[in-house]
């Protein structure tokens, strides 16, 4: 295994992590209850990573040491025997999805070698995201969202009113919306789970052919490892609202405040990426009990082999 590429046989333990964190969450589903439905997932994810064979390293986590007695950013987790490995995770990406029974809630986790992914700190970053098959710099950042509708159109030999653009329904998305709905474009909007709006753009059933707002920067990580695998485009700019959040990024080695990072150096090598669906959603569907057994859906992919796997499992409860 060369430093910058994860051996092929840690795919089907990611899957194992990713199923296991999303059956603890799924039992919690529809209860209201958002932070233990997170705790669940935490506590189930963490427990799987010790028993691997990894020398892991949580760079995106639930947060600061000092703010989560788990999954802590600098955290090593695995017996400390195998490949040296950055882990990203949110074991319960949607917690008010899962509380409330809402569709798309996922266990999401990226791995990729040591020192290859961005330690972005928890504050917002503003993204735009497109799927493969387009030519390099189709999007950017720094243009308006109708141009960049007005450019994927292009692309695609439609015309801008044909392109469908997934958006966080956020009262500071306004203008956004404004600008794209401008030259006829869909807006279709989701409540919560930015990853899960990138990865929209990269599966062709879903009809969402660009993702447009603010969100949360380690969730852009996430969904960069999952965009590199299948050849989607990426850029994103940190958002800092205050000196303490500007404090944040200096202390994970952030220096340059305002610039515009594109996937590859979000993701620096290859990664593997492993979702598995807690309640169903347009890329996954949730888990699901049925006569005595325990059914997941997880989607795996491994950019180093451009392979994507769709994983379903079924075991006694």
């Amino acid at each position: 295994m060369s430093s910058e590429t994860l051996d092929r046989g840690l795919v089907l333990e990611a899957v194992r992590v990713t199923e296991i964190a999303a059956i603890a969450a799924w039992k919690l589903v529809g209860r209201g209850d958002e932070k233990a439905a997170d705790q669940a997932a935490v506590d189930a994810m963490r427990t799987a990573l010790n028993d691997l064979d990894i020398d892991g390293e949580i760079v995106i986590g639930e947060g600061e040491r000092d703010e989560a007695p788990m999954l802590y950013i600098g955290e090593k987790v695995g017996n400390g025997k195998g490949p040296k490995i950055d882990i990203a995770l949110d074991p319960l990406e949607g917690t008010t999805l899962t509380a409330k029974a809402m569709a798309n809630a996922l266990a999401v986790m990226a791995w990729a070698p040591k020192g290859t992914l961005l330690n972005a700190p928890d504050t917002y970053m503003d993204k735009i995201a497109c799927g493969p098959g387009y030519p390099a710099g189709v999007i950017d950042l720094d243009r308006t969202p109708a141009e960049n509708v007005k450019a994927i159109a292009k692309a695609k030999g439609v015309e801008p009113s044909e392109v469908t653009v997934c958006v966080l329904d956020r009262p500071r998305h306004g203008e956004i919306m404004a600008s794209l709905r401008s030259v006829g474009a869909r807006v279709h909007l989701i409540t919560d789970g930015d990853v899960a709006g990138v990865m929209n753009t990269a599966d062709p059933d879903t009809g969402i052919d660009l993702y447009v707002g603010q969100g949360g920067a380690p969730e852009g990580v996430l969904a960069c490892a999952a965009l590199k695998c299948v050849g989607g485009q990426f850029q994103g700019r940190l958002v800092f609202r205050n000196a303490d959040e500007k404090a944040r990024a200096a202390r994970v080695g952030i220096k340059d405040f305002d610039k515009k990072y594109d996937l590859h150096e979000m993701v620096r090598a290859d990664a593997i990426f492993a979702a598995t669906g807690v309640t169903s959603g347009a890329l996954l569907d949730g888990v699901e009990v049925a006569d005595g057994f325990v059914h997941t859906h997880t989607i795996v992919m491994n950019s180093s082999t451009r392979t994507v796997r769709e994983v379903r499992m079924k075991r006694p409860v």
